[in-house]
Parts: structure tokens; C-alpha cells; sequence
């Protein structure tokens, strides 16, 4: 799942080595894993690809477009991105950040949007985190977060996402 850490930040979250190597074993026995956000990232690392600062952060309700052409609308909250792993097959993009969503084969997915969010949990990371909600041109208000959290408690964002991975899981 995600967190206000990078995956290149080892000396203050030694975790993550280890999450790294739990990762790789689990892509060579096979299994089904499934990373969003700061997962995606630790996926795309562990299969050689890159991670780095993302020219835009994107925080807020911004709409991804499918590799199907079908747009919706869904919440992100990071600063940085990754380039695809090889035989990766892109699923969704945005005008902020290109690689938002891939499948490695029919068992690895990462996703660098939050599908799985709450108004409870945006609320808290508004709390936690709203430094980040800085002027730039993909960070939305405060008041425009909150204002897309009651959406969700009607209904209203991430649904095409969360069903898709109903489908995959």
C-alpha cells in the first residue's frame, strides 16, 4: 500500500529491504501480488526498473484514462513515479504520470493510484500529510479533497478500479 516514504529511503525504513525481497520471492513462487501506490513502486523497483522523482506530484481527484479508452475518475496522493518494468503491459495513465497502473503477466499488478480509499482514510491523510497540499497544477485544494471524500461516501469515485480488482483477486 502506500506511505509518505520512498522506496530509496533504506536507512530510515529498513523495512523496506525486507519488503523488497518478500516481493521478489512471491513473483518467483508465482503468486498473485498486488501493489498500490508505494507497492506499485516496490514492484517496479524489484523488477528492475526505475523509480524517481515524478515531474508533477499528483494529489488529489484526477481522472486516469484506461488502456481501453474508458476514463474515471480516481484519488492519488504521490510525488514520484517509475518507469515499467520489463514485459510490463500498461493499464492506465494520466496526464501528470504516464505509468499509473500494470500487469506483469496475469499474476502482478501494480498501481500507483489509490483504488482502495475511504472518506475515513483521505480524511486522515489530509491530517497527516496536508503540508503536501501545496499550489501546482495536479495538487488539489484541501477543500476540493474533502469535497471528493464525501463523493466517495456516495459513491461517486474509484469505482471501475475496484471492480477490476474484484475480477483480478
Amino acid at each position: 500500500m502506500g506511505g509518505p516514504m520512498s522506496i530509496h529511503d533504506e536507512a530510515e525504513f529498513a523495512w523496506l529491504r525486507a519488503e523488497k525481497e518478500l516481493i521478489g520471492d512471491a513473483i518467483r513462487e508465482g503468486r498473485k501480488v498486488l501493489g498500490i501506490c508505494l507497492g506499485a513502486q516496490l514492484i517496479a523497483v524489484v523488477c528492475g526498473a526505475r523509480v524517481y522523482p515524478s515531474p508533477q506530484k499528483e494529489i488529489g481527484f484526477w481522472p486516469v484514462m484506461w488502456s481501453d479508452a474508458v476514463e474515471t475518475t480516481v484519488f492519488h496522493w504521490h510525488g514520484e513515479t517509475f518507469d515499467l518494468p520489463a514485459g510490463a503491459a500498461l493499464l492506465a495513465s494520466t496526464e501528470a504520470c504516464v505509468n499509473q497502473a500494470f500487469s506483469l503477466g496475469d499474476r502482478v499488478v501494480g498501481i500507483q493510484f489509490h483504488p482502495e480509499v475511504t472518506a475515513e482514510i483521505i480524511r486522515g491523510m489530509v491530517g497527516h500529510e496536508g503540508w503536501e497540499l501545496v499550489d501546482g497544477l495536479y495538487i488539489q485544494s484541501r477543500e476540493g479533497i474533502l469535497a471528493g471524500a464525501t463523493g466517495l461516501e456516495e459513491g461517486g469515485k474509484g469505482g471501475r478500479a475496484m471492480e477490476w480488482l474484484r475480477e483480478w483477486i
